[in-house]
């Protein structure tokens, strides 16, 4: 069963919390994060993507753009932009997107749960990504963006959480990116917020990891190191998450562009192990499990797997183990999607156009659309210690940073 610790949140004053919240630093790059702090000096951004104050050929990776973090989060508490909570206590996150309701609760995470397999991955994560947030987290001694996990649902969690949103008033309550309402709440009594606490020990075995696999590689890593250097505080043993019941989620589809030339037999080769339909715009879009939509010349595609190459290994039946086994390694030797430039990912957010323009605008060569992860996958997969291809999963919305810091209290 987990651990969960309520915490002292630093938070912004409730005045400034639309201005201050972010989206999150790995969803941008730079010219983006400097577009959006354009006039707006209280954006976390100048925490997270702190290299937006620095001169623009400051690589992002510098010494100084962590140390330009710790600097202007300290900056921002002087001037009470950002607040430090006196008592631990955990906190209520709902989020309302295209009429769609999710409801979290905002915790500190054990990295013992994480490092003994409590806290559950279903992604590998890449050593570069991970070194950058650990000098970020590093610098500033804090969990600078929450980690997004979820668990199988607990009514008795839903109920108190329910309970507690209509008996209280919302310390934060504003629209932001993409149309998206944040309403926030602070549970300020004791006896409510250690009732929390034991249920999770009790009923929730395991939390999954939705998004955030390298923050919280990194946040175990800071964790070690603080060890090892004497200066781990109680609080370092925990880092800032937001869980979620897995029934309040939903996955989007994750498509890929790719970049490399066609041969002339593309479909020949693909009906090895496709049946291959011509759909027309209207239909393009595929929810059906083994059915990948392929855009091509103009022209869309149905790809249904041929029962021949359909896995009752659980990673391999993926739609996107499909894709990378049977088109991107198979036909063009793609095998690292992970590394290799050929390959690019899309939010399916950005919807089934964003891959036609940039196919018709030579920007790629085709694109394949995938439908999108099921839940019970994503728990299947994490339950039985395996991954999934990269970019398997998109959530929508995003949790806003800036609305939460967790202060590790680091020993001096």
């Amino acid at each position: 069963m987990v651990n969960i610790q309520p915490f002292k949140a630093i938070r912004p004053k409730a005045d400034l919390v639309d201005q201050v919240a972010s989206l999150p630093y790995d969803v941008m790059n730079r010219k983006e994060a400097e577009e959006l702090v354009q006039d707006n000096p209280y954006s976390y951004l100048r925490i997270d993507r702190s290299e937006v104050d620095l001169p623009e050929v400051t690589d992002v990776y510098a010494k100084e753009v962590y140390q330009k973090a710790a600097e202007t989060l300290g900056d921002f508490l002087e001037k009470g932009w950002l607040q430090k909570e006196s008592r631990e206590k955990f906190y209520i996150y709902e989020l309302t997107f295209q009429g769609r309701t999710q409801t979290g609760l905002v915790v500190a995470a054990s990295v013992n749960d994480y490092e003994e397999n409590r806290i559950k991955k279903h992604e590998f994560t890449r050593y570069d990504k991970e070194i950058d947030r650990i000098n970020h987290m590093d610098a500033a001694d804090a969990t600078t963006s929450p980690i997004f996990l979820t668990y199988r649902d607990e009514q008795a969690i839903d109920e108190l959480v329910d309970t507690w949103k209509e008996q209280h008033e919302p310390i934060y309550d504003f629209e932001s990116y993409y149309e998206t309402t944040h309403r926030v709440w602070v549970i300020e009594e004791d006896a409510v917020n250690e009732k929390i606490q034991e249920l999770f020990k009790k009923e929730v075995p395991a939390l999954y990891i939705a998004d955030g696999h390298h923050r919280s590689a990194s946040a175990a890593k800071i964790s070690k190191k603080r060890a090892e250097e004497g200066r781990l505080s109680d609080k370092g043993a925990y880092f800032l998450s937001v869980v979620f019941p897995i029934n309040q989620l939903q996955i989007y589809d994750y498509n890929r562009l790719v970049h490399t030339e066609v041969p002339t037999d593309f479909m020949e080769q693909l009906a090895e192990d496709f049946d291959i339909e011509k759909v027309d715009a209207k239909n393009r879009r595929t929810t059906e499990k083994y059915k990948l939509a392929l855009y091509l010349d103009k022209q869309w595609y149905h790809l249904k797997a041929k029962e021949a190459i359909i896995s009752e290994d659980l990673v391999k039946s993926l739609d996107a183990s499909i894709a990378q086994d049977f088109i991107f390694a198979k036909l063009f030797g793609i095998t690292d999607p992970r590394e290799d430039d050929r390959l690019d990912f899309v939010g399916g957010i950005k919807g089934l156009d964003v891959l036609e323009e940039a196919v018709d605008a030579g920007e790629a060569n085709f694109a394949v659309a995938i439908a999108p992860t099921k839940k019970e996958e994503l728990l299947g997969v994490s339950d039985e210690d395996k991954t999934m291809p990269p970019k398997s999963t998109w959530f929508e919305p995003k949790l806003l940073s800036g609305l939460f810091v967790y202060d590790l209290e680091s020993k001096k």
